[in-house]
């Protein structure tokens, strides 16, 4: 009976101590730093007037900037995976926040991270995460700094442990590879609005220099008429981007008016609710390929679907 339950407590400090992020298998690790005995102010608030709250962690400091190779990825693409594997792992979530609502360019420059090119945060579109657990030898630590460019995103790991000796990976990257959004042909609509929040609507055609889209069957618009009838407490954004030709206040009054035309066409042919839609328009702001050449500017006009429901 001693012997068995040796055994138990061995599997079970095994693993407290095992891995935890599995990242996709297009991820590569772009740098590690470790500091067997140092410390770590983590956050755990927004910045505000000029402050931070914070705590200051003790233990073998490690850092590791991970790059997911795949354009157009979205940072709530990146964190919920990972999120969800912190919780399994029995960590339990102290602190999130996104962009703006973290405090923007102050939260960012207030958090310590490495360097470009290893690690790129994009000011305009970035999430944190701080995480804590008891651990096998004392409490642990854990906090994500997601971020993306056009062309791959990036995921800063903090871990803060005990200093054990031949501690186990805190990541890998073995799991499925992450798609790039917008780019899976074999993804319906309703996968993409569920899983990564947002999909663009391929299909649709414009007249030339005009915002009123095509007489025509759709079948992305037929696609999300029937999401939005399964889902009526769901709502949505139609948002309307231009290529990088012309001055930015007449792109972003066409890319609106674009997507208006999707919203018109949605309620009088395909019988959604004007409730469950809005109608917005980005131009040249958000660009998901290069402007420098005719493909990219074709794959910048476009009109994509962005949930904006904070609940079922």
């Amino acid at each position: 009976m001693i012997r068995i339950c040796a055994v138990f407590l061995a599997l079970v400090g095994f693993a407290a101590q095992a891995q935890t992020l599995d990242f996709p298998s297009n991820a590569n690790l772009q740098a590690e730093v470790v500091r067997t005995a140092d410390s770590y102010v983590m956050p755990l608030g927004i910045w505000d007037r000029g402050e931070m709250p914070t705590q200051t962690v003790e233990g073998r400091v490690t850092q590791q900037a991970w790059r997911i190779d795949a354009a157009s990825l979205t940072t709530l693409q990146l964190v919920r995976p990972l999120r969800e594997q912190l919780r399994n792992d029995r960590y339990r979530i102290i602190f999130e926040c996104q962009t703006e609502a973290c405090g923007g360019f102050d939260f960012r420059f207030g958090v310590e991270t490495l360097s470009p090119p290893d690690m790129r945060i994009n000011i305009g579109d970035f999430r944190f995460l701080a995480a804590e657990r008891a651990g096998a030898d004392g409490p642990e630590y854990l906090t994500l700094f997601i971020s993306r460019t056009t062309q791959a995103g990036f995921v800063l790991i903090t871990h803060v442990g005990s200093a054990v000796e031949n501690p186990a990976p805190i990541a890998d990257a073995k799991a499925d590879p992450l798609r790039a959004f917008g780019t899976a042909t074999d993804a319906s609509l309703t996968e993409q609005l569920e899983q990564v929040g947002r999909t663009v609507l391929a299909d649709l055609s414009f007249a030339t220099g005009s915002a009123q889209l095509v007489e025509g069957d759709y079948a992305s618009l037929q696609a999300l008429a029937d999401y939005l009838a399964r889902a009526p407490q769901r709502t949505v954004a139609l948002v309307g981007h231009t290529d990088s030709s012309g001055a930015l206040a007449t792109n972003i009054a066409l890319s609106k008016r674009r997507a208006a035309s999707v919203l018109e066409r949605l309620v009088g042919a395909y019988g959604v609710d004007r409730a469950q839609l809005e109608a917005e328009g980005m131009g040249y702001l958000a660009p998901i390929s290069s402007n420098l050449t005719e493909e990219g500017r074709e794959a910048n006009r476009r009109v994509e679907v962005i949930v904006t429901s904070t609940q079922d």
